[in-house]
């Protein structure tokens, strides 16, 4: 009977994890032991368990795929990290750092010497050496480049003169094209001469004899058809096909849209120059996704978990900055109705409810906006359509929540004045918090700036104080 194993991939990574954190502090608790003692030939022994233990690390690390070993890198502190990569097999180097997070990979690259980088990045393709290349020292890569035969320094120059958020920096060089006028017998005798297909390999391209794309031709198409069939009768016309100047995020748009596995690049006269493949495409989403997740919080950058408290500090300051201004502006909007606080002590413990409110409605409306934005699926003129939609849900809810708010804050205090304001005051607090929810991301977006940097920061501040002055304002109007 053969066992088959369950577990999921997360799960055998996770426990990757650990066996191998368990390793590290076997090592280091074996280590100290055998320093402590007095024993002959002391010097000896300690070199022996060292090197023991470090086998067995490493014996663990050379049956992991290389993005497990980058998962395990980034989940320990620096001088645990830089343990387990000294152990790394050096042909394996390279495409962890491809793998690793920037801020993990510049601390990597910083404990390497310059031979030791050549030797990594001489192990990766063109298209892969370019995703590298703005992290290495100059040095490496012109000594790399020299290396490389022409047509691979030409395909290396080329994605390096693109920026990194192009689709040219991002493009696969290596694929197989054909001419229409072949029949299928012939391509498939050409398919038999490689030693492998190019990864991620879908379809083929049909180009003409200046390179230019007529069409695609599925390989699951190829296998089933007549043998005597002329490729330029099976191929598919209707390609889904970018420029190298396009921007990334839309491409990857595109193959979440159209369920593509690769998508030829051509430039402005229709030559076929590279291809897109869908692993390209789920790395630009995934870090698309990073990257609104930590502008959203205010962070600049995406941080090294175990970086120095410096590096961290710097990453967070500014936003933090900012915070704390308009924090002080909420004590100060709070300072203005302090009489009103002393003779109705019942409106301090209610003002954080209607703050407190309004900031998560904010976020819930200001996400939605930002993805919107980001997914290209909200346009300029629908922005007051949308906030009048924001505005009736906001209204709606401000009743029904802030009707239970009104009906505790009487039962309470046994005032049904003070109610009736909590019911108000959660209304136009929420009405307040669509309005900027709508606002703050489309205002970045028409002024050319990122709407996810900061907007939670941005929408807290404006529903809690103005939370605080809606509901202190209209408190001391209608109750003292």
């Amino acid at each position: 009977m053969t066992v088959v194993d369950k577990k999921q991939p997360t799960d055998r990574l996770q426990e990757n994890l650990l066996q191998v954190q368990r390793l590290i502090e076997r090592q280091h608790l074996v280590e100290e032991l055998v320093h402590r003692q007095e024993m002959p030939k002391h010097d000896l022994v300690e070199s022996l368990v060292h090197k023991q233990n470090l086998a067995e690390l490493e014996n663990k690390l050379q049956g992991l795929h290389p993005a497990d070993i980058a998962y395990i890198l980034e989940a320990l502190p620096l001088d645990d990290r830089l343990l387990v990569w000294d152990l790394v097999d050096a042909d394996d180097e390279g495409d962890i750092l491809l793998e690793v997070s920037d801020a993990v990979r510049e601390s990597l690259i910083e404990s390497m010497e310059q031979h030791e980088l050549v030797a990594a990045a001489e192990q990766l393709d063109a298209d892969e050496l370019a995703d590298l290349a703005a992290d290495l020292p100059r040095q490496v890569v012109y000594e790399v480049m020299g290396g490389l035969d022409e047509e691979e320094r030409q395909q290396l120059q080329s994605a390096l003169s693109y920026e990194e958020h192009q689709i040219g920096a991002l493009m696969d060089f290596e694929l197989v094209k054909i001419r229409a006028d072949v029949s299928c017998e012939v391509v498939l005798r050409y398919l038999r001469r490689f030693d492998e297909l190019p990864h991620q390999t879908d379809k083929i391209f049909v180009t003409d004899e200046d390179g230019v794309l007529k069409g695609v031709l599925p390989i699951r198409k190829l296998l089933i058809s007549d043998p005597e069939a002329q490729v330029a009768d099976i191929m598919a016309t209707e390609v889904v096909s970018f420029s190298p100047e396009e921007e990334a995020v839309d491409a990857a748009l595109a193959f979440e849209r159209y369920d593509l596995v690769t998508a030829p690049v051509v430039d402005d006269k229709g030559v076929l120059v590279g291809r897109l493949t869908v692993d390209e495409m789920v790395d630009v989403i995934r870090e698309e996704s990073d990257t609104e997740a930590l502008n959203l919080a205010g962070l600049k950058e995406e941080e090294d978990l175990f970086a120095p408290v410096i590096d961290s500090v710097k990453n967070r300051w500014s936003w933090l900055a900012i915070n704390l201004c308009t924090a002080f502006v909420a004590s100060r909007v709070i300072g203005a109705f302090e009489g009103s606080i002393e003779k109705l002590v019942a409106l301090a413990a209610l003002m954080p409810i209607v703050a407190g409110i309004g900031g998560n409605s904010g976020n819930q409306t200001i996400t939605m906006i930002v993805r919107a934005l980001a997914m290209g699926q909200l346009q300029a003129g629908q922005a007051r359509r949308l906030w009048r939609k924001e505005l009736g849900v906001s209204v709606i809810n401000g009743l029904v929540w802030g009707g239970m708010l009104g009906l505790l804050a009487w039962m309470m205090y046994g005032n049904f004045s003070l109610g009736l304001v909590m019911l108000a005051a959660t209304t136009l607090n929420l009405m307040l918090a669509a309005t900027m929810g709508v606002l703050i991301p489309t205002t970045m977006e028409r002024f050319g700036k990122d709407p996810a940097v900061g907007s939670s920061v941005l929408i807290t501040a404006c529903t809690d104080s103005g939370g605080f002055f809606i509901f202190l304002g209209l408190a001391s109007l209608f109750l003292l």
